[in-house]
């Protein structure tokens, strides 16, 4: 584990990555509109690559996978995609019943910088992405009201049920889910070789951050940190196609 100690209601610090640098701010106010047609998804796991996110949109599983996706009422897949820099810090933790060892969560009020991908989906496709994060069926709307206007909405108490409000871009709201808990208030569990490297690949195809950055960056989140090296996420992103 990282450094600092895993108690509950301590800031952890993160160490930002040399070299990680976004294309596209996040403009930390959020939008007027509580109620858009159109929001940015921000993914900063294993959704940052695009064949992954196309599980959740049209439907599908991923090779080396078990989980069948029902795929959203809009199965379009994005139109484009920006690299963005969120405020605060990712860690892994539980245990992922698809990849195996930890998930990705994101703590918005961590220090730290955390690179992602933002897609441009319709209110109805993030809700659809949502639901199946949270192993619920497609096919409701979110009520968006209180994580814009608070920045944050806790849906449950179960993991992904807790959406961010990290700002807007476009004057569209920039609008991710993570866990209602803080970094510092959960064990912290290390990311199998098949879910880091596929969400390093996702970060890397954006062609904004280079090997090192991204190894160094996913070497520095907690969960990760004392279990992967940088040389050997280097090595590892070596091997071949992702998620094999």
């Amino acid at each position: 584990m990282a450094s600092d100690t895993n108690s509950p209601g301590r800031a952890a610090r993160v160490r930002e990555p040399a070299g990680v640098k976004a294309l596209t701010g996040v403009d930390p106010v959020r939008p007027v509109d509580r109620n858009p047609r159109r929001v940015w998804y921000a993914a900063y796991g294993s959704n940052t690559h695009p064949d992954r996110l196309a599980c959740y949109v049209e439907g599908g599983r991923l090779p080396g996978t078990t989980r069948e996706h029902p795929g959203c009422r809009d199965p379009r897949m994005p139109s484009r995609c920006l690299p963005v820099e969120l405020n605060g810090a990712v860690y892994f933790a539980t245990e992922s019943p698809v990849w195996g060892g930890g998930r990705a969560f994101y703590d918005p009020y961590a220090d730290g910088r955390v690179p992602a991908r933002a897609y441009p989906v319709s209110a109805a496709q993030f809700s659809d992405i949502a639901a199946q994060e949270m192993y619920q069926a497609p096919g409701g709307s979110l009520d968006l009201a209180e994580v814009i206007t608070d920045g944050r909405a806790v849906l449950g108490e179960g993991r992904y049920e807790t959406l961010i409000c990290a700002g807007r871009i476009e004057e569209l709201p920039v609008l991710t889910f993570t866990a209602p808990w803080r970094m510092t208030d959960v064990p912290w569990n290390p990311p199998s070789a098949a879910y880091v490297r596929y969400l390093a690949s996702g970060l890397l195809s954006a062609d904004v951050w280079d090997l090192e950055a991204v190894a160094s960056y996913l070497a520095a989140c907690p969960g990760a940190a004392g279990h992967w090296s940088v040389r050997a996420l280097t090595e590892l992103m070596g091997d071949g196609a992702p998620g094999g």
